[in-house]
């Protein structure tokens, strides 16, 4: 067996790295001049990097490191199910015992009638099935007009065409030809940045009625489903008006309009409950789920399907699936990850204990000079950066640029928080403690001292006019 313990200098993994790696979301020869950062072990919430540094990850990852790095448990599942079945697909009337096990736990787990799971390898595959599930189901229903898809601007779903056209940053939409036909957009519930001086119920209110004005605009025969996360994740820890969810659950009823619970970020304990959906007091007719489900130890996304929805595509031949859509050995990981997150209850001490003790340690860094707002759900946070507290004020730079300054400040301190645009983030593993959170917190203080010395150095710390 190659261990890979002993490793060449960071130069010359860098350099290797730089002359046949592309990386995601990301500008390359730009990194090639910098060097990427290579990680090469981790422990509970704690990364080290092939120079030694000790690093306290703040995001679980990409989100998603909810029971947090190396369990032991979850290599020898893993271990153990290739030695017995590494692969099998589940096509051709084919099934195997651990996707038959997880499907009957996530239906355990799952709120109100979702009963049914249709496998993918990630949450941008589990959105594509979604786009096709929706249409496929009106198409049955004898609706086939009935193909619109409406999700919010910021969103994130994905970052394959169909997900990406889900999604609304318009970044993503600048490459590629996104938008696909028949996907529109409303207005996110971004009340400090967007919602002026109206209070935030009603802006809350007026954000959700958008959704039925798009609806009748567009033809209520026509729209088939509406998609969202409970709180929008990538697009900065969005966390809604408390008036905006059931308004926008009213509406989908009124209009039969099939609801989408995104919960790839928000699902399996990061906001206090098994779902983000339950939180929010969401009725969904599919959520789409990944990320926390094996906690990123191995790749496996899907759709947990409504009775109603799995009755009509059951009696259809969905002309749907992908190579790896129910893997047993992810199958069998996930598995094993539930059953940590349930037996050490997890998302109870994320509810009871840790949540109220981040989120106290959270909501006192508003109290930095640069910091207009601190939020958070469960273990989900965000600070929106600003030059003047009072008008809750962008800064004159271009969007991120101060976001980036700070999130260099947290890597020299050994912190990923990550920033979109000027508001930085957290998504820690749910299995943080108390000792770790007071550490984030002071690092989190000191990267935005460092932060604010820096805009005022460059001049920075200016008002948009």
């Amino acid at each position: 067996m190659t261990a890979i313990t002993n490793h060449m200098p960071t130069a010359e993994l860098q350099a290797l790295d730089a002359a046949h790696h592309m990386h995601p979301f990301t500008h390359n020869n730009e990194l090639e001049q910098k060097g990427a950062r290579i990680i090469t072990r981790a422990k509970g919430v704690t990364l080290t990097d092939s120079e030694g540094n000790q690093i306290l990850d703040a995001m679980g990852g990409l989100w998603c490191v909810n029971i947090g790095y190396g369990r032991e448990e979850l290599a020898e599942v893993a271990a153990r199910q290739m030695r017995e079945l590494p692969f099998y697909n589940t096509f051709f009337q084919t099934t195997h015992v651990p996707v038959i096990a997880l499907s009957a736990k996530l239906a355990e787990l799952a709120p109100g009638d979702l009963n049914h799971v249709f496998y993918a390898s990630s949450g941008s595959e589990a959105n594509d099935t979604n786009i096709r599930m929706v249409r496929t189901y009106w198409d049955e229903m004898g609706r086939p007009e009935r193909k619109v898809i409406i999700s919010r601007k910021n969103a994130y779903h994905g970052s394959s065409v169909g997900s990406g056209s889900l999604g609304g940053m318009s970044g993503m939409h600048a490459q590629g030809g996104m938008p696909i036909p028949d996907i529109h957009h409303i207005d996110q519930p971004y009340w400090y940045g967007e919602g002026g001086d109206r209070d935030p119920e009603e802006f809350g209110l007026a954000r959700a009625r958008q959704l039925e004005e798009k609806i009748e605009e567009l033809g209520a025969h026509r729209v088939a489903a509406f998609i969202a996360e409970p709180i929008q994740g990538a697009g900065g820890v969005i966390i809604p008006p408390a008036s905006y969810w059931p308004e926008i659950q009213r509406i989908c009823e009124k209009y039969g309009v099939l609801l989408i619970a995104d919960e790839v970020i928000c699902g399996f304990g990061r906001t206090g409950n098994w779902f983000g959906s339950q939180t929010m007091n969401i009725r969904p007719d599919i959520m789409t789920i990944a990320k926390g489900l094996s906690s990123g130890y191995a790749p496996i996304g899907g759709s947990i399907v409504s009775d109603k929805i799995a009755e009509v595509i059951n009696a259809c031949e969905f002309n749907h699936g992908y190579t790896y859509s129910g893997h047993p050995v992810s199958c069998a990981v996930a598995l094993e990850n539930l059953r940590i997150l349930e037996e050490e209850q997890i998302v109870e001490r994320v509810a009871q204990d840790t949540g109220p003790y981040l989120q106290e340690k959270w909501q006192a860094l508003a109290d930095h000079p640069l910091v207009g707002e601190a939020r958070i759900v469960g273990m989900m946070g965000s600070l929106a950066l600003t030059p003047h507290k009072e008008s809750r004020a962008k800064f004159a730079a271009d969007a991120g640029t101060a976001g980036y300054i700070c999130r260099e400040r947290c890597f020299a301190n050994n912190l990923v928080m990550r920033h979109v645009g000027d508001r930085m983030i957290i998504s820690p593993p749910l299995v943080i403690t108390k000792e770790e959170i007071d550490t984030l917190a002071e690092r989190a203080w000191a990267s935005l001292d460092q932060a604010a010395a820096k805009l005022k150095d460059d001049g920075l710390m200016k008002a948009a006019s």
